[in-house]
């Protein structure tokens, strides 16, 4: 049981350690540069042992991608109860959306852009369900003429479309403010 137990956790430390190198390797260099040859030399593994731990370079984004969106369903949590009303929630809620894009920008690819294993809508797996259900608490209230599901797909849709706009210079800078004060005005109907 001892000898298990240490190969178990061995192995997941080396699960870990690939999926933390993949992340760090793909903030500073992009995805492209992220390769199992690249992966297997930064973490002194042989290609072999990457390939027991992951199918390929899309198992690894997913990883990193399922990571990135339990980080982002906590920062939502935090920004949301932080707030003392529903307008405030909204309103933190979009800006740690979008900030957390902004500072993460391949981590949000792996989430939100590249592709991956993940499943959206029925049969997501928990973290993607947890970051849709704060943002589906968030938007509940402004839910009056559509189901609270349809209405945080639309919004999610539109502050994807915000950061992705912005990230690749198609929008003009320092506007995010006021893009997000027009998206909250709209939701309220004021």
């Amino acid at each position: 049981m001892g000898i298990q137990s240490r190969r178990d956790r061995d192995r997941a430390e080396r699960h870990r350690l690939i999926i933390d190198t993949a992340r760090n390797l793909a903030e500073t260099d992009g995805w492209d540069a992220v390769t199992v040859r690249k992966l297997a030399d930064r973490i002194e593994y042989s290609q072999p042992v990457l390939y027991s731990h992951f199918a390929g370079k899309r198992a690894i984004v997913t990883a990193v991608a399922l990571d990135g969106i339990t980080e982002l369903a906590e920062s939502l949590h935090r920004a949301r109860t932080a707030a003392p009303d529903e307008s405030t929630a909204l309103a933190a809620v979009a800006r740690a959306y979008t900030d957390f894009a902004a500072e993460n920008p391949a981590l949000y690819d792996a989430m939100f852009v590249l592709p991956t294993d993940l499943t959206f809508g029925d049969g997501a797996p928990e973290p993607l369900r947890n970051a849709f259900a704060e943002l589906a608490t968030t938007f509940a209230p402004f839910a009056t003429t559509t189901d609270v599901e349809t209405l945080t797909e639309t919004i999610w849709s539109t502050l994807h479309g915000l950061v992705t706009l912005e990230r690749n210079n198609r929008l003009r800078p320092g506007h995010r403010e006021q893009r997000l004060a027009i998206l909250q005005t709209w939701l309220e109907g004021k």
